[in-house]
C-alpha cells in the first residue's frame, strides 16, 4: 500500500510540475550545446532501459535539443509508442547527460531554424543531406523532435584516481 501511494504522489507531482519548467544547466554544459557538434541520444526500450547512445547533429535552441530524423528511427518510434524518455549526451558518449523528454514539433519557422542551423554547423555534410531533410519533413518521412531538458546537465565528475 505504501508503494502505491508514493506511486500515486510521485504521478501527482509530475503531472503538477509545469512542462516548460526549466533546469538549470551547468555553464560548460551550455557552452557545449553552443559549440559541440555532435550528441549522443539514447532513448527508453519497452523494458525500461535505454538503447545505446547514438550519435546525431543537433540544434541547441530555446533551451531545447533539436533534431530531425527519418520515421523508420527508433528515437522516432518510441515517442509515438509513449516513450519519450531520452539521454541525451553532450560532445561525446560519455559527455554530460542530460535526461530529456521527446515530443514532436510541426512548425515551418522551426524547420528554418533547423536548415539555418545545419547549414552553418555542418557545411561539408549539409549540402548533401539537405534536400532529405527538407522533403522529408514536407512529406512526413522525417520528423522533428524537441527534446525539453528535465534534468541532468552537470558536467561529469572527474574520475576518481584508482587507489594502490
Amino acid at each position: 500500500m505504501t508503494r502505491v501511494l508514493v506511486l500515486a504522489a510521485a504521478l501527482v507531482v509530475a503531472l503538477v510540475r509545469p512542462a516548460t519548467a526549466d533546469v538549470a544547466l551547468a555553464p560548460e554544459v551550455v557552452r557545449a550545446l553552443e559549440q559541440s557538434p555532435y550528441v549522443y541520444v539514447s532513448t527508453q526500450r519497452k523494458d525500461g532501459s535505454f538503447s545505446p547512445a547514438a550519435e546525431i547533429w543537433f540544434m541547441w535552441d530555446q533551451g531545447a535539443v533539436w533534431m530531425a530524423s527519418p520515421i523508420t528511427a527508433w528515437r522516432v518510434k518510441r515517442i509515438k509508442a509513449g516513450r519519450p524518455s531520452a539521454r541525451i549526451f553532450v560532445g561525446k558518449k560519455d559527455g554530460p547527460m542530460l535526461i530529456a523528454n521527446g515530443s514532436f514539433v510541426r512548425d515551418p519557422a522551426a524547420y528554418e531554424r533547423l536548415f539555418t542551423t545545419y547549414a552553418k554547423k555542418y557545411p561539408d555534410g549539409w549540402p548533401r543531406y539537405e534536400a532529405k531533410f527538407r522533403e522529408g519533413l514536407k512529406d512526413g518521412s522525417r520528423v522533428l523532435m524537441r527534446y525539453h531538458v528535465i534534468g541532468g546537465g552537470a558536467a561529469p565528475a572527474a574520475s576518481p584516481s584508482p587507489v594502490h
